[in-house]
């Protein structure tokens, strides 16, 4: 029970503590009239209990509650000036005290005090009376001690600064009565003390002072004339002593205020009654109008319940005798709803961060509506599906706090209207429309319209040349949107990617740093990334994928026949060739791509052109003809290939073709001819059949020792019989007709070694011995006598396994090259000439 006692007492405690805390205190300060500007009236901050400085620094504000701001806060110093002169009679006029009431709003936190400041009356008006003089006509048969009321004197000074005190000249009939009503009024009588003889004095000049209780003394006069008339003895009287009326405060001009009336019960020209106003101030000759004859009394200016609730005035009747009565009417003004509500903005926040936390105070402002009761309350709204909302405080205070989060890059600025509507009828409305700036926070990347791109440059570009260009969009503005392009690290092959390519910081294109091989380089991919200016900056990166397009500017390379310095290239066709025989196939490559590597061959000159054709698009070189006698043995073959490119690249190379008889060994010594030889040499036919004799030589002797040999090595026992030539074992791979031309692959009985080395055109190939001895059908000098007639029955058979031989040849010189533009090997059965398939490729033909 007493924790939960503590625990009431702490809220309590808080509670009292933050009503103390939102309370408006007041303070009273006073100052007299008609000083001038800048006099000071208090200094406030040892009153609101603040440092000096704290006024600046919480946006302190004045804020008066009067239509004209007659004072000046200093916020550095706390001194309370005067703005203004202060007249106190038009603004107050006999209100006590005149007060003026302001109020200083401090913000963060939000405290309003209310100050007090009282206007002090000084003597600086002189009474004066309505007219410089006033006639009376009193009967001569007046009684004595009758009174005759006079037109008071108007003092616009209030309390002892006003009219205190009335004097009359001295004279023998007449003395002043002097009385005040219950509002502090002096009405001034003047009282008969003598009788009054027409025939003795008909006239009086008296003289009426009016004095005031300034310091110093002010004062006024008047001359009052009196005539003596003959008897009157009926005085006009009113119905009743007061009247009472109402009227609206936009009630137009002529409308009736009220009537009155008065009789008088004498005869003649002493019961004509004429009505007046009698000692009206001038603001009532300035709304109402008396008729004299009627006595209707009509409005004639625009009233303001705001400046004035009420009026009286007095009304007199005057007879034709002279003699008059006096009446009062009161007219309350009644107030309606013609004043709208007024919106005063005391602060702004603007710009606003966008992300400016909630509750944020906006702005700040304050309602106020002139009229009364319920045509003075008010009720402030603003637009709905905005991030701000209205919280009232005390005194008609209202902030304008962030309801949402704000987001720039969405709405940039907000145009908000305030709305105050009184309750009055009809009701009335004002607004007010206020500017919100909302400015930029960094909180957008930039962006690229694709996370990936694609740009083609030709080869042997210059360097420097424009690729293309990446562009990032930043929603956010000025430095929060200034985007700067840059490349990330990477490596392109063997060399950086900031070596081939840059990019421009600020417009985001893409240069090339060096010219492009497209036969070295196809591709690479680059990585840009965008950042922004702002704290902490923002980034984004985008791929891009550089493709280099092929150029023609590789001419056609020959990788057979093999164009050098060193050696020519020969080809050995035996004479006894039919037409349609393949004597060698061309090979070249383009190092280009595309239609720039479709290779064409074109013979472009030959020593006879109709004994060899030359395949276009597979280079293969036959024979058009069967060869003769005619021919000579030496035929040279000008080649050209060319490329699809535009421009198209050439190349040429030189073949030359010895057409040769009598042998069926595919292996035979290269005959070397001059490349620079264009004419028959005589000498070659000489050095031909010497070559042949040794061969034939050499040939026939190792038939006769292998012979000998296997005669010598026969079995006794057996009958003298050749045995068959014996042959290893069929490859499953290679088909037992070794003559199989379409398989494109030598005969079984051979080996061939291919040893291909990388990055040379020059190979070793090695041509070796034949595993069985090959014999020429049509030698003449072969001796077949030494051999046994069972031996010689078996040698023709024998001499039949030299044909696949012959048809293997064949089917190496017409398949052993590939395609031109695809990558293969050729090789040369008459010359052994070494091909160069490709780096570090071995190829074993067995």
């Amino acid at each position: 029970m007493n924790d939960s006692f503590r625990k009431m007492k702490g809220l309590y405690l808080l509670l009292f503590l933050f009503v103390l805390k939102t309370v408006c205190i007041s303070f009273h300060y006073s100052v007299p009239e008609e000083k001038k500007k800048g006099v000071l009236v208090a200094n406030v901050l040892e009153d609101l209990k603040l440092r000096k400085g704290e006024l600046s620094v919480r946006r302190a504000q004045l804020v008066s509650k009067s239509t004209k701001q007659y004072f000046h806060l200093d916020t550095h110093s706390g001194n309370l000036l005067i703005n203004d002169k202060i007249d106190r009679e038009p603004l107050c006029g006999q209100t006590d005290p005149c007060m003026l009431l302001s109020e200083i709003v401090l913000q963060n936190p939000l405290n309003i005090y209310s100050i007090e400041i009282k206007i002090e009356d000084v003597n600086d008006n002189t009474p004066k009376f309505s007219k410089d003089k006033f006639d009376l006509e009193i009967p001569e048969n007046v009684p004595t001690n009758s009174q005759f009321l006079l037109e008071s004197a108007q003092d616009e000074d209030f309390g002892e600064n006003s009219i205190q005190n009335y004097t009359l000249s001295p004279n023998e009939h007449f003395q002043l009565y002097v009385k005040s009503n219950k509002n502090g009024r002096k009405y001034v009588h003047l009282v008969l003390q003598k009788p009054l003889d027409r025939e003795n004095n008909s006239h009086f000049g008296l003289t009426l002072m009016a004095v005031d209780g300034g310091v110093p003394q002010r004062t006024g006069t008047v001359q009052i004339n009196i005539q003596v008339l003959d008897n009157n003895d009926n005085f006009p009287l009113f119905t009743q002593p007061e009247y009472k009326a109402r009227l609206k405060e936009n009630s137009p001009q002529g409308t009736l205020v009220f009537k009155v009336e008065a009789t008088d019960l004498d005869f003649g020209s002493n019961a004509q009654i004429t009505y007046s106003f009698h000692q009206a101030p001038e603001k009532i000759y300035s709304f109402f109008y008396l008729n004299e004859i009627n006595g209707e009394i009509t409005l004639s200016g625009q009233l303001d319940y705001e400046e004035e609730t009420s009026y009286d005035m007095n009304i007199r009747a005057t007879d034709g005798g002279g003699l008059s009565g006096h009446c009062k009417v009161l007219v309350d003004v009644e107030d309606v709803n013609d004043n709208v509500p007024e919106v005063s903005i005391i602060s702004i926040t603007s710009p606003l961060a966008e992300n400016s936390p909630l509750e944020t105070l906006v702005a700040l402002f304050s309602v106020i509506d002139r009229d009364s009761g319920d045509n003075g309350r008010t009720v402030c709204s603003v637009e709905v599906n905005l991030p701000f909302m209205l919280k009232p405080t005390m005194n008609n205070y209202y902030q304008l706090v962030v309801q949402s989060p704000l987001d720039r890059e969405k709405v940039s600025e907000y145009n908000i209207t305030i709305t105050a509507v009184d309750q009055g009828s009809p009701r009335l409305t004002s607004s007010r429309i206020i500017n919100v700036q909302i400015s930029d926070v960094n909180d957008n990347p930039p962006v690229f319209e694709t996370s990936s791109c694609e740009m083609q440059i030709r080869e042997n570009n210059i360097p420097g040349l424009l690729i293309g260009s990446v562009r990032a969009v930043d929603l956010d503005t000025e430095k929060n949107a200034k985007v700067i392009y840059s490349l990330l690290p990477g490596k392109v092959t063997d060399g950086l990617v900031a070596s081939y390519i840059s990019v421009n910081s600020e417009s985001g294109n893409l240069y090339a740093l060096r010219s492009l091989d497209y036969e070295q380089i196809k591709d690479f991919k680059v990585t840009v990334r965008a950042t922004d200016g702002g704290s902490p900056p923002l980034s984004s990166e985008v791929t891009v994928r550089v493709v280099i397009l092929d150029e023609n500017d590789n001419a056609p390379f020959f990788l057979y026949p093999l164009q050098n310095s060193t050696s020519p290239c020969n080809e050995l066709v035996p004479k006894s060739v039919e037409a349609g025989y393949l004597v060698t196939k061309v090979v070249a490559v383009d190092g280009d791509s595309g239609q720039n590597s479709w290779l064409s061959y074109e013979l472009l000159k030959a020593t006879d052109p109709g004994l060899f054709s030359l395949g276009a698009q597979n280079g293969e070189v036959r024979t058009r003809r069967a060869l003769s006698e005619r021919d000579t043995s030496k035929q040279r073959l000008l080649i050209v290939v060319r490329d699809n490119g535009l421009p198209p690249q050439s190349s040429t190379a030189m073949l030359h073709v010895l057409p040769v008889g009598g042998f069926s060994d595919p292996y035979m010594k290269a005959v070397e001819v001059s490349k620079e030889e264009h004419e028959e040499d005589g000498s070659l036919t000489l050095y031909l059949v010497i070559c042949l004799a040794a061969v034939s030589f050499v040939f026939l002797l190792c038939i006769v020792s292998f012979a000998a040999i296997k005669i010598c090595r026969r079995d006794p026992r057996e009958s003298f019989i050749a045995a068959p030539p014996h042959f290893p074992p069929a490859r499953p791979d290679i088909p037992e007709n070794g003559g199989d031309s379409q398989s494109g692959s030598l005969s079984r009985s051979y080996h061939y070694d291919v040893c291909l080395t990388g990055g040379s055109l020059s190979s070793e190939f090695r041509f070796l011995r034949p595993l069985i001895p090959v014999f020429s059908v049509g030698d003449p000098n072969l001796n077949v006598n030494q051999t046994p007639p069972s031996a010689s029955q078996d040698i023709p058979d024998a001499l039949e396994s030299t044909k696949p031989v012959e048809q293997a040849r064949a089917s190496l010189s017409e398949d052993a090259a590939p395609r031109s533009g695809a990558p293969g090997c050729t090789v040369n059965q008459a010359t052994g000439a070494n091909i160069n398939c490709g780096q570090n490729d071995w190829l074993t033909y067995q």
